[in-house]
């Protein structure tokens, strides 16, 4: 894919990973419903990897389950290999089991599609996936999106490198990357920023403590402070606001919203 091109939702091509073949043909419906017609299957894990290797596909779209494997392996195996690593990849599941979900939340998916799914989620994932791909600068008025100095702190790499291909698609470059709310606050001490993207759980300071850290400073107070999570819908994130956190995105999060977000943090 040329890079300086747009696709469209009906330029995608989309390799399916089903097992069953009435599955195939109900989700099919639905991305044909969406003016996505380009559509190859695999019905396991190997099948799937082997299309991918030939001819690898604008997104993924797999149920949790096949005969020879999981999604998750498919995903671990696909992480594996710089030239697949970046690729858009939607589950669809009915897992409910938190643990199960954070593992996929924490692998810089662009969505979870619980079954049955609506018409309109998926609307939601795609057009999320057409974000994701396309380039689509973000233009400030009294800034030069180019300049900005991003830190971004999640103690997930995989999260790290999904969040940082948004960021450059909207022309956000100058990027600088920790594990952990502690080395961020180490840098901060020494180097002016001008937006924060952190996680809300790290193993040494989380995300509300960088947060009220910045808050307490006089030389970081005014910087705004994304945070992306896998935690948005607790309540216990009320503490996130009052920390002074300006916006809050759900993992996987919605790549759509991310540039209205930005753009609102930044005028206001």
């Amino acid at each position: 894919m040329n890079l300086l091109s747009q696709l469209r939702q009906s330029d995608l091509n989309v390799l399916l990973v089903e097992s069953s073949s009435m599955q195939q043909t109900v989700i099919s419906n639905k991305l044909k419903q969406e003016g996505v017609i380009d559509i190859v299957y695999a019905k396991g894990k190997l099948e799937a990897l082997t299309r991918i290797s030939k001819y690898p596909p604008d997104l993924i779209i797999s149920n949790l389950h096949y005969e020879d494997g999981t999604a998750i392996e498919l995903l671990h195996q696909l992480r594996k290999h710089e030239k697949f690593s970046g690729l858009p990849f939607i589950l669809i599941s009915s897992e409910q089991r938190r643990d199960q979900l954070e593992i996929f939340k924490q692998s810089g998916i662009l969505a979870i599609l619980t079954k049955p799914f609506q018409q309109e989620t998926l609307q939601r994932a795609l057009k999320s996936t057409l974000a994701f791909i396309n380039q689509s600068e973000l233009y400030l008025e009294n800034y030069d999106v180019n300049t900005l100095r991003v830190v971004l702190v999640d103690d997930s790499r995989l999260a790290r490198k999904a969040i940082s291909r948004v960021l450059n698609n909207l022309g956000l470059n100058n990027i600088t990357e920790f594990d952990d709310g502690c080395y961020a606050i180490d840098y901060l001490k020494t180097a002016e920023v001008d937006l924060m993207v952190t996680d809300y759980n790290m193993p040494q300071v989380n995300g509300i403590e960088l947060t009220q850290y910045m808050r307490s400073s006089a030389e970081h107070a005014h910087v705004p402070v994304l945070m992306v999570t896998s935690e948005a819908k607790d309540s216990h994130l009320e503490k996130v606001r009052e920390a002074g956190v300006n916006a809050i995105l759900d993992k996987p999060f919605d790549t759509t919203n991310i540039k209205s977000i930005l753009f609102k943090m930044f005028q206001d």
